[in-house]
This record gives structure tokens, C-alpha cells and sequence, in this order.
């Protein structure tokens, strides 16, 4: 059972999830998401995003910084060089859900 708040969360991320192209499905969206690997939403949208989520559900930011979650990638002249991947936390809808259901960022 869905309860309110999960689902206005659910229909806030729904228009930044996307849809699958050839039978025009909407992705699925479980507290389980991640916004950045199973989304792909870049760091802009997310932004917006959670930008929207502090506004509507009334949500203090606290500590929450939008590069724990999408760091800066060094630059590299040299396009042969590989670059490290760098590890970042797992950035979910459930995190969200606990987040507005607390009334702060309960993260980082």
C-alpha cells in the first residue's frame, strides 16, 4: 500500500523518470530507484528536482549537497588516460520518502 506522501514523491520524480520508447511504458519507481543509475537523470535535473522536493513537502535541507551525490569528474587532456571511477553514495526515492516523512534531510 502506497501512502500519500510516497505517492506525490512518486508523481514529483515521474515526469524526470522517462518512459521506455518502444511500448511507451512508464518506468517502474520503487523506494528502491536510484535517481542517477537506474534513472539517468543528470545532475541538472536533479537539481531541479530536489529543489522542487524541499519546496513542496516543506523539508529543511540541512547538510544536503548536490555534489556528494554527482561529484565533479577531473578533466583530462589526455583521452587515452583512464579515469578512476569515482564512488558515490546511493541517491534513491526512498531516500526522499524518509526525508519528507521526517520534514528534513535525513542524509550525507
Amino acid at each position: 500500500m502506497v501512502d500519500d506522501i510516497e505517492q506525490r514523491i512518486y508523481d514529483l520524480v515521474r515526469p524526470y523518470a522517462g518512459f521506455y520508447i518502444f511500448t511507451r511504458k512508464k518506468v517502474a519507481l520503487t523506494p528502491d530507484t536510484d535517481l542517477d543509475t537506474d534513472l539517468s537523470i543528470d545532475e541538472l535535473e536533479v537539481e531541479d528536482l530536489m529543489n522542487d522536493f524541499f519546496k513542496e513537502f516543506s523539508v529543511e535541507k540541512g547538510s544536503f549537497n548536490i555534489k556528494n551525490y554527482f561529484p565533479d569528474v577531473p578533466f583530462s587532456f589526455n583521452p587515452f588516460k583512464k579515469t578512476a571511477p569515482i564512488p558515490v553514495p546511493d541517491f534513491t526515492i526512498g531516500m526522499l520518502i524518509e526525508s519528507a516523512k521526517a520534514g528534513r534531510w535525513l542524509y550525507d
